[in-house]
């Protein structure tokens, strides 16, 4: 049912500049957990590809290649379970925090139906990597480090359900926590696993390269998903959100959680299958030029972090307005976001022009390799403007309840304008690497640009309640 939404009238002067300062501060406390956290799995990731890379440039192509489709569907369980974080911040900015509860446990049992499935696709990771077109040797290598990873996935839907849940109620620290632990303890069984190094003259493996990095990764997740589960169950706000059950019956939920999931996870995987296209293509140019590319969108993802963070945050505010039914709450949460965002993109994105032999150096002392990430990051330092303004206007559409359109916005800027920019470019042109980057770059102009359109559309209807 929709809910007819009074317009706000303007208020005083000297309050517009506090109302500005509430909503810019709400927004970064949600944001600061929650880019450090959604940091903390990029940090695994690029821990992960510059140790493994240590183990020398093949190697470094294994897990580059094998990493790229687990992201693609670990995104798209995300997407699938976003549906928690939307209807537990509108429940919870509507008063009912006892409904919080159970949309939790029937995440749960989404995400495990869901890790499960993808666990079962990466057994067949060197039959999916021939069939993309890899070379044997690659496809074998890359194909190994999926079948590891692969084992993780269950564990990582179950910590992104709880998480969802954690961030929806607005309290996101606890998930930044047990990801900072986590980034440890995967360095730690890093080391052990990827060279076989021993502690106190005990070798607990040989040396197993990219797939001890898989491993490594695997058995952390793991540790996140279930001091995640450990810690909600014991939260001190537990009886408020009835985690423990006995909460009023919310038959609907799993429905409703599938409804809003399902756009959103099919336009996660549509754009993220889109980047994975992107390495595949890379992998067509060379060992050399698959190590760089995987460099550099690696870095890219690392700062598009922030961009995850305060979309979420956005997301969270643009859903508790939803259920405050305040329509000035929403545009003053949506535009903030993008403020915020523009700001942060424009910081970082300089690194990449200012300091790029420093972050590459990070990850490999191949100059080839570095040349070729170089290239990349050089069409990129601009290109997060768009991409991180795209992804948070995405999830202030999401906190919405829009979800179908965004999800064909970002078909066509990531299958038919990214995806054949990038190949004319690389191939055609034979920009190589920086000509994938500038394919990626097109995407993110036109999925800002439809973004931007549709929210300004939808947040000056009548506002409704998922």
């Amino acid at each position: 049912m929709s809910i007819a939404t009074p317009a706000s009238g303007p208020g005083p002067v000297s309050g517009i500049p506090q109302s500005l300062r509430h909503h810019v501060w709400q927004t970064l406390k949600l944001a600061g957990p929650v880019v450090i956290a959604r940091s903390g799995v990029l940090i695994m990731m690029a821990v992960d590809t510059a140790m493994a890379g240590s183990a020398g440039g093949d190697e470094l192509a294994y897990f580059g290649l094998g990493l790229s489709p687990t992201i693609a569907l670990t995104l798209l369980g995300l997407g699938f379970l976003l549906g928690v974080t939307v209807l537990t911040s509108q429940a919870d900015g509507a008063g009912e925090p006892e409904r919080a509860g159970h949309i939790w446990h029937v995440g749960l049992g989404h995400a495990l139906v869901v890790g499960t499935v993808f666990a079962i696709v990466c057994q067949f990771g060197v039959a999916i990597l021939l069939a993309l077109g890899q070379a044997p040797d690659l496809a074998e290598g890359a194909g190994r480090v999926m079948h590891m990873l692969g084992w993780g996935l269950p564990a990582v839907m179950i910590f992104v359900a709880c998480s969802f849940f954690l961030e929806g109620v607005s309290r996101p620290a606890p998930g930044m926590i047990i990801m900072l632990g986590a980034n440890v303890l995967n360095f730690g069984l890093n080391w052990l696993l990827i060279h076989g190094n021993s502690v106190a003259g005990i070798a607990f493996s040989d040396a197993m390269g990219a797939e001890g990095a898989a491993l490594a990764t695997t058995l952390a997740r793991w540790a996140t998903a279930l001091i995640a589960l450990t810690y909600i169950w014991f939260m001190p706000s537990r009886d408020r959100y009835r985690v423990r059950g006995g909460g009023p019956s919310a038959p609907e939920a799993g429905k409703r959680i599938r409804r809003i999931g399902y756009p959103m996870g099919l336009g996660m995987f549509i754009e993220t299958a889109a980047f994975m296209a992107m390495t595949q293509m890379a992998g067509y140019l060379g060992k050399a030029e698959v190590a760089g590319y995987q460099i550099a969108h690696n870095l890219v993802a690392l700062v598009f972090m922030s961009a995850i963070g305060i979309g979420a945050a956005t997301g969270v505010r643009v859903g508790n307005a939803v259920g405050r039914n305040d329509a000035h709450g929403v545009r003053m949460a949506g535009g903030v976001g993008v403020g915020l965002v523009i700001v942060a993109m424009i910081l970082l994105g300089a690194c990449f022009v200012l300091i790029p032999d420093l972050l590459t150096g990070l990850y490999t002392s191949d100059a080839a390799v570095a040349a070729t990430a170089i290239g990349a990051l050089a069409v990129a330092s601009s290109m997060m403007i768009f991409d991180g303004s795209q992804g948070v206007l995405v999830n202030a559409l999401r906190g919405l309840g829009d979800v179908w359109f965004p999800m064909a916005g970002q078909f066509v800027a990531f299958w038919l304008i990214a995806t054949p920019v990038a190949w004319m470019l690389a191939f055609h042109m034979e920009f190589g690497t920086p000509g994938l980057m500038g394919g990626i770059y097109a995407g993110c102009v036109a999925a800002t640009t439809i973004a931007a359109f549709r929210f300004n559309v939808i947040s000056r209807r009548p506002l409704r309640r998922l």
